[in-house]
């Protein structure tokens, strides 16, 4: 009776938590996300279909897709070139490194635009530069890719740190001692031991830079079939009144965000042990 006794209001609290858990993700997750699809499709298939087939809403995820496609790799070889100096050298200066690698995350992505305005716009440091060579970065491509680079840089990176720790350097001078070059040993030893981190990094940094918006909307211009990526395109739609066309364009980055969702839950199912080590500090 004791026994019983003492379990029962930690059952009840366990039950209560896990309640208030459920219900507040669902209201704030499920509420919303069901709302985008009730709202897309509540005239139907073809005026959701149709309001995906104008120029602009293929352009602006071409253009989601494209920004991506650039900045996904580039922070995935500065992850691991950032990840490998932190991890395999000691050097001084190295705390602070590791905090501008976190800054990223503390500063507004606001502000992430408002940089490249302030380096690359018409009255920048190197705008008159820019504009005597007829090259545009803010306004165009180039600056919705430093603008999403900017926002994801520490994704890739923060997964591989703690995973390059705990796993250390044998290996590796095993295989310099066995005779092995550098190259040989990143891609035959290094590269295989951190694949799957890296991969769950790559798949956050997607997601992340597939939804930004605070960022690209100080860069892009507002250019319509030309620099409004999909978030952008989502506000301008729904800032006229095309509440269709809005939430059918929502909807197609919410498929793009459980996409990425399920290949990461994946990803934590088939290889848990190593993605736990790589969060092991």
């Amino acid at each position: 009776m004791t026994a019983k006794a003492a379990r029962s209001p930690r059952t009840i609290g366990s039950f209560a938590l896990l309640t208030f858990t459920l219900l507040w993700l669902g209201f704030i997750i499920l509420l919303p996300l069901i709302n985008v699809l009730v709202t897309a499709f509540s005239q139907g298939l073809p005026p959701y279909l149709a309001a995906l087939q104008t120029d602009d809403a293929k352009a602006a995820v071409g253009l989601t897709l494209l920004v991506a496609a650039i900045a996904v790799p580039l922070n995935a070889v500065f992850g691991i070139c950032a990840a490998w100096c932190i991890t395999r050298f000691e050097f001084k200066g190295k705390s602070l490194l590791l905090s501008v690698l976190d800054l990223p995350f503390s500063i507004s992505p606001v502000i992430s635009g408002l940089v490249w305005i302030l380096l690359f716009g018409a009255q920048g440091w190197f705008g008159f530069l820019l504009r005597d060579h007829d090259i545009k970065i803010v306004f165009a491509l180039p600056g919705l890719v430093l603008a999403t680079v900017l926002v994801t840089l520490p994704f890739i990176a923060r997964e591989l740190i703690p995973l390059m720790e705990d796993q250390g350097t044998d290996e590796e001078v095993a295989a310099r001692t066995l005779g092995a070059r550098g190259w040989d040993i990143f891609f035959r030893v290094t590269l295989p031991n951190i694949k799957w981190a890296l991969l769950y990094g790559v798949l956050l940094c997607t997601a992340r830079a597939m939804g930004e918006f605070g960022a690209v909307s100080v860069v892009s211009g507002h250019i319509r079939g030309l620099t409004d990526t999909l978030p952008l395109y989502i506000e301008i739609t729904y800032n006229q009144y095309d509440t269709i066309g809005a939430f059918a364009a929502a909807s197609i980055l919410a498929g793009l965000a459980i996409v990425t969702l399920v290949l990461k839950t994946l990803l934590e199912w088939r290889f848990a042990g190593e993605l736990a080590a790589s969060r092991r500090h």
